[in-house]
């Protein structure tokens, strides 16, 4: 009798330690599930109220209502048939825009990975310097560098291009995907390199066949980001296209707030449509960031 009463005391606290386990994670669960939550309905919130105004016929800002009165998608079609004289070139310009974001994102990815594995797996004399000092172009903020930029843009001719902006933005993102791509590469071993040296491998055919199909998420994040950077600035797409044709959407949405009367359903509505290419393009290539999918 008494050594079961040891038995069932000893059993006891372990049971009650398994509880107090239990029940710590489930409040742990519970607390980081209303955190998410709290965090969806502050991200999400600003994007449900410019739906609410594209949503609304007469154009006003949002009033505090859950849900238009009388919903319309009027400001969608009005855009897809580029029926007000604010959205005449819209589709020319949308274009633009994804020309500009593709080869911002392509260029980022080559002139990094090539910076990268020169700097990396060439193991040039000192590399690490040169990555570190790419990044001092950090140090000034990419505001105060517009004006001499135009300014030279300008004295040479070249305003006016998408191909100018797009130097921009390559020459601003390309610091910090060398040293993403640097760092990612130290993953690779350098025993690939050497292996494929001795089967006679080129230092161009290391990097097309070894080096860059391992670096294929750091790559693709680089890429995202190159693509963010040059789809949501507005400052020098602004200063550096002035043309019908070469303007972007970012750009050509400035002329909204010309107007006494700015049409809020249209603005909305522009900005639904121009966030879905780069959220189409995160998803499709979001597979590609796998590690596992590199390594497996």
């Amino acid at each position: 009798m008494t050594d079961q009463v040891a038995i069932s005391g000893a059993a006891n606290p372990d049971r009650s330690a398994r509880r107090f386990r239990r029940g710590r994670r489930l409040a742990g669960n519970i607390a980081g599930a209303g955190f998410g939550a709290v965090l969806l309905v502050w991200t999400l919130l600003p994007v449900y109220n410019m739906l609410l105004i594209a949503l609304d016929n007469e154009g006003d800002e949002f009033t505090g209502n859950l849900w238009p009165d009388d919903p319309s998608f009027e400001s969608f079609w009005v855009i897809w048939t580029q029926g007000h004289w604010y959205l005449e070139h819209f589709w020319h310009q949308f274009g633009n825009s994804i020309v500009l974001g593709l080869a911002t994102m392509v260029l980022t990815m080559v002139v990094g990975s090539l910076a990268s594995f020169a700097i990396g797996r060439m193991q040039l004399r000192r590399g690490r310097l040169i990555g570190d000092a790419a990044l001092l172009t950090y140090i000034l903020p990419t505001a105060i560098l517009v004006i001499p930029f135009v300014h030279i843009m300008h004295r040479y001719g070249l305003s006016d291009s998408l191909w100018v902006v797009i130097a921009a933005y390559v020459a601003f993102a390309t610091p910090y995907a060398v040293l993403i791509l640097h760092q990612y590469g130290k993953l690779v071993p350098i025993e690939l390199d050497e292996c494929a040296k001795i089967d006679g491998a080129s230092p161009l055919q290391i990097y097309l066949r070894i080096y860059l199909p391992l670096m294929t998420p750091a790559l693709i994040a680089v890429g995202v980001y190159a693509l963010l950077l040059a789809w949501n600035d507005y400052l020098y797409q602004f200063m550096l296209l002035s043309s019908t044709s070469n303007m972007t959407v970012a750009a050509a949405i400035d002329q909204f707030f010309d107007s006494d009367e700015a049409p809020w359903n249209y603005m909305m509505a522009v900005a639904l449509v121009y966030s879905l290419p780069p959220i189409a393009i995160y998803f499709a290539l979001r597979r590609f960031m796998s590690f596992d999918r590199v390594w497996g």
